[in-house]
């Protein structure tokens, strides 16, 4: 066994200790979700953070998540490297971007124990770095034809076809290349359209707005709360408007240390997304958040939390305090929901209108959250319920192994809900079960 591989054996001992010791201290607090949600009061974890990260293991031949009642699930495809977002082309072609988290920033001992822990659950390693076309043509629900459609990239992330012109979210910046209509190859140069700093929250989301003018990009923090200064952080945590008539980008919202997936809500026209929420304050401290995105909003990164909750461990600015905007609905604490996706109602038989979210999965909490796709149900714009299970069983019963862990979502080209899983490496197409 390597060097790493016995350190991170360590780091388990030592963090599964902690476990248990933080379990002694207070038991398992309810899941802090919905609209009001019940926050316990913070319990900083000082310079010994709660570490529990499953043994990444991946599915045995012919195990698959479970779905939810009335629902089925199958692989669309299976056998690619680090699936992590999705896009669906007019002509159907399904594309994938295949990337990792690289390592990077080693200064301490902490430091390497996250290395070790990331690498034995699969979240580190060498980056795939490309964009992979799957296509049915066939129509029985899985892809039989897998091409490269764009290689060459770093940490891409986001895609977004508009006209003949393709965007990719790499960790760096926003790329357009050239699409020929039907292509199933980008072969031609790109061109930079925005640059942003890579490294720490490296996911780079697009979303382009309806009337095919903007393109919003997801731009995460550098670390969990400004730890090395607030110099460092700047132009992250935010959500950004690019002009793609001008090529101007300004910042939109900020306050979000981590948001990823985006989402238009159609009856309204809001802009939507998921937020990761920080670390080292307990189990369901703070929840990680769905939220609308108003133009200017500024939603209490680092300062405070879950509007004007202050974390005491942040040196303050009380006037971004008073600015904090509420976000509109918990999803529990760590969960690191990352995908989100407008479900239509009758997409999948007994859900309404409503959000899809992949989370991908917790780490820095004595009970593991998350490992799931959820569903939260809207009613004129806004989120009218309590969340349902869509897939489950990514999780080994004793947290130990996780089989794969869900990030992107996506509506496939026949109306399945399609489901990026990096850990199980495979693509998930969800439907009815009749």
């Amino acid at each position: 066994m390597s060097f790493s591989g016995i350190f991170a054996q360590l780091v388990a001992l030592i963090g599964g200790v902690t476990v248990m010791l933080r379990r002694m201290q207070g038991g398992t607090p309810a899941q802090a979700v919905g609209s009001t949600p019940a926050i316990p009061a913070a319990r900083p974890q000082g310079s010994l953070p709660t570490l529990k990260m499953p043994t990444a293991k991946g599915w045995a031949r012919g195990q698959t998540p479970v779905a939810a009642p009335g629902l089925r699930v199958n692989a669309f495809a299976s056998g690619l490297k680090h699936p992590r977002w999705i896009n669906v082309l007019p002509n159907g072609d399904v594309l994938v971007a295949e990337a990792l988290s690289t390592p990077g920033g080693i200064r301490t001992v902490f430091d390497y124990a996250m290395f070790s822990t990331m690498q034995r659950a699969a979240a580190v390693g060498v980056s795939p770095n490309r964009i992979t076309l799957l296509r049915d043509a066939d129509g029985d629900g899985a892809a039989e034809t897998r091409e490269t459609f764009l290689d060459g990239l770093n940490q891409p992330f986001g895609m977004a076809l508009l006209g003949e012109t393709f965007y990719v979210g790499n960790t760096d910046g926003v790329v357009a290349f050239p699409y020929p209509a039907g292509a199933r190859r980008i072969t031609g140069p790109g061109r930079t359209l925005a640059t942003f700093k890579p490294g720490g929250h490296w996911t780079r989301s697009l979303l382009p707005s309806p009337d095919g003018l903007k393109l919003y990009v997801g731009v995460g923090s550098l670390s969990n709360i400004g730890d090395n200064g607030m110099e460092a952080e700047e132009g992250r945590a935010a959500i950004y408007e690019l002009d793609l008539a001008t090529g101007g980008n300004r910042i939109f919202a900020g306050g979000l240390r981590n948001p990823v997936g985006l989402a238009w809500e159609p009856t309204t026209g809001v802009l939507w997304t998921v937020v990761n929420e920080r670390d080292g304050l307990g189990d369901e401290t703070p929840p990680d958040y769905l939220t609308s995105v108003r133009d200017g909003g500024f939603y209490g990164w680092p300062y405070c939390y879950w509007g004007r909750t202050v974390d005491d461990r942040v040196p303050q600015d009380a006037a971004l305090v008073a600015r904090a905007i509420t976000p509109d609905y918990a999803l529990g604490g760590h969960t690191a929901s990352l995908g989100l996706c407008w479900l239509p109602a009758g997409t999948l038989p007994g859900f309404p209108d409503g959000m899809v979210i992949g989370q991908h999965g917790s780490w820095n909490r004595s009970t593991l959250s998350g490992y799931r796709v959820v569903f939260v149900p809207f009613t004129d714009g806004r989120p009218s319920g309590p969340p349902r299970d869509i897939l489950t069983g990514f999780l080994a019963p004793d947290e130990r192994a996780s089989y794969g862990r869900p990030v992107g979502v996506a509506i496939g080209p026949d109306g399945s809900l399609l489901v990026a899983d990096d850990v199980g490496d495979v693509i998930w197409r969800v439907t009815g079960a009749t």
